[in-house]
């Protein structure tokens, strides 16, 4: 059932400590980060860790290194999440610098949920400490009738062994896998799809390659990953064998919004861009803000910033009561991912041959944005979602 919609969905103040922890987001990441924008630290596939680690380490001494999980305090709710997240995603390095990024934050946040102690202390802990990445292996090849959009095809196989499992399969799309010190591999056991923490690098799992993708803002890139009976002991596995999709599914749509979070904030950074562009160039005698051909565009762009942010705050607000909010972080993640897309289009527009070239990030964040339009999930598959929903609330579950 979606969200009762006599609860109140009216945007909510933020509150104090998250106006406050995205205010100093938001001034390290403008002052300190974007001038790394153009550190020649990096490769095809992302900055490299070298880089990473000094943002990070500047972010550290700026008390704004994982800001959603401050220090002696709790977490962070994803309505006061999504000022801090947005602050970060300022620019493609913020994310990273200031360790909110994907797939570090989602990991943490169902190790924050699920592990045991001994798990969130030799796994969790680092990561939020900053000192290391992490990956998610689940996706798989294509070519293979693998997991990809439809986690069900799972082929990826664990058995166990002793006090042992071992893990065989190949994975696909894997970001961050080269470099990564933690991973978590989802693979089939008789009673189900399961879960696994791994210390990487392991000799067990092998990058195959690197794949060429039209983002470049992940450091390690996206991997094709084989893994050749890997042997981990039974007390890394994350919660029983067979609870994989359970415990996928708390990991799922909050990282699902946190992602608009983060994107919301390069479309912020890329209409800002684009404005100033438009409010200095001139052309036919004028400047290009007024000719609606242009001052159009840049208001549409207004338009769709906000209902971006208030779909985000009203996901937000599904997850904080308590729901798994899976059909409602299906419609946010269409909505804002088709809607930042279409604002980082239209700065690419405005801006002419400009727009299209590295004198700017906005070339940079209408290829990132052109991306997540796929990544956690295509539209097309999160609309197929919630028509078998609409299908199923309508005739009733034995007759959808």
């Amino acid at each position: 059932m979606l969200h009762d919609p006599q609860a109140d969905d009216r945007p909510h103040p933020i509150t104090g400590r998250a106006a406050a922890i995205a205010a100093r987001v938001e001034a390290f990441v403008r002052e300190t980060v974007v001038p790394y924008e153009r550190d020649p630290r990096r490769d095809r596939h992302g900055p490299n860790d070298e880089l990473v680690m000094e943002l990070r380490g500047l972010a550290r001494v700026a008390g704004v290194l994982t800001p959603h999980l401050p220090a002696g305090e709790p977490h962070l709710s994803q309505r006061e999440m999504a000022p801090v997240l947005r602050a970060s995603g300022l620019s493609p390095l913020g994310p990273l610098a200031c360790n909110t990024s994907a797939p570090d934050e989602g990991n943490m946040h169902l190790l924050s949920r699920v592990a045991s102690p001994e798990q969130r202390e030799r796994y969790l802990k680092p990561l939020i400490e900053g000192r290391t990445r992490s990956a998610f292996f689940m996706t798989e090849p294509a070519a293979e009738g693998g997991a990809g959009s439809d986690p069900s095809m799972l082929k990826t196989e664990c058995r166990p062994d002793g006090n042992h499992w071992v893990i065989r399969g190949r994975k696909a799309f894997i970001t961050g896998a080269d470099g990564a010190g933690i991973g978590i591999i989802m693979a089939r056991a008789a009673e189900g799809a399961s879960m696994f923490l791994v210390d990487l690098p392991d000799p067990a799992i092998r990058i195959e390659r690197v794949l060429d993708t039209i983002d470049s803002g992940s450091p390690g890139g996206h991997a094709i990953i084989a893994i050749d009976d890997l042997r981990l002991p039974a007390d890394q596995m994350l919660g029983a064998a067979g609870e994989g999709f359970r415990l996928a599914q708390i990991r799922l749509a909050p990282a699902r919004l946190s992602h608009c979070m983060r994107w919301l904030g390069a479309a912020t950074r890329a209409q800002e861009i684009a404005t100033d562009y438009a409010c200095k160039r001139q052309a036919f005698g004028k400047l290009l803000i007024d000719h609606e051909g242009v001052g159009f565009p840049l208001a549409e762009n207004l338009i769709e910033l906000k209902q971006s942010e208030l779909m985000i705050d009203w996901c937000a607000g599904v997850l904080d009561g308590g729901s798994m909010g899976i059909a409602e972080s299906s419609m946010a993640k269409v909505a804002v991912s088709e809607a930042l897309f279409r604002v980082a289009d239209r700065c690419v527009q405005v801006m002419g041959g400009t727009g299209v070239t590295g004198d700017t990030i906005v070339e940079q964040l209408f290829r990132e944005l052109r991306a997540f339009r796929i990544y956690d999930g295509p539209t097309e598959v999160h609309k197929w979602s919630l028509a078998k929903k609409i299908k199923r609330d309508q005739l009733g579950p034995s007759r959808a």
